[in-house]
């Protein structure tokens, strides 16, 4: 049962690190462009250095081109680059992206095999080496799937085959989507920075809290009158 943060924001990273319950980050390009303009390995480099500062953890960080021919090149150049052994190379799934997938995997990377939808996808993706397959929970949701039995599937035939490939579950948006992605097998829950303050939430534990320091501070009063 871990969690990661699915983010390239550089003061949500270094925040949520210093919490301590949190095992890895995940990017991809769109989050990288919401942050300020600069050279991708540059900002992925800042975000070594935070985990590098704070707490070692795996960073997957994602190929920028939809070319099968140029992925294994741009894999071995952002590797190069970000020169930490916590970094993983994301791959979309696709049939000639298996290969690369396979060969990245020959070559002793972790990859992180992204935006599955169905049990083929993660489960051929485990076979050709993925250290982890992501399912994109609520988008398979809003397209009319049923996310819960896929994980379920998968987790077991990952469990009665000796399959060691780790199910990150991203696509998150709600607290009941991080217990039922655990419930029904996810390894991993990735989701967004927002989330995990909301998760924390809870009108009763606020109301107790106030409690607690309401009787102790009248408690105080009455000491302070003997």
């Amino acid at each position: 049962m871990k969690f990661f943060i699915d983010t390239a924001n550089l003061q949500h990273i270094e925040d949520i690190l210093k919490k301590g319950f949190v095992s890895g980050i995940t990017t991809n390009p769109s989050l990288i462009a919401k942050e300020p303009n600069s050279d991708y390995l540059e900002h992925c480099k800042k975000i070594v250095e935070i985990c590098r500062d704070i707490k070692d953890v795996p960073l997957s960080v994602e190929v920028f081109t939809n070319d099968p021919n140029e992925m294994y090149d741009q894999s071995m150049s952002l590797l190069d680059g970000l020169d930490y052994d916590g970094a993983n190379i994301k791959i979309p799934v696709g049939y000639e992206e298996l290969e690369v997938v396979n060969r990245l995997y020959q070559n002793g990377v972790d990859v992180n095999v992204t935006c599955c939808f169905t049990e083929s996808q993660m489960e051929f993706s485990a076979l050709a080496g993925a250290r982890y397959v992501s399912l994109f929970y609520n988008r398979l949701l809003d397209w009319g799937g049923d996310p819960n039995q896929v994980l379920k599937n998968v987790r077991e035939t990952f469990d009665n085959n000796g399959i060691t490939s780790e199910i990150i579950v991203g696509s998150i948006r709600y607290q009941r989507d991080v217990e039922n992605s655990w419930k029904n097998g996810g390894h991993i829950i990735t989701a967004g920075y927002n989330l995990f303050p909301s998760i924390l939430q809870h009108s009763q534990t606020t109301f107790c809290v106030e409690k607690f320091i309401s009787d102790f501070s009248e408690w105080s009063k009455n000491e302070d009158k003997k």
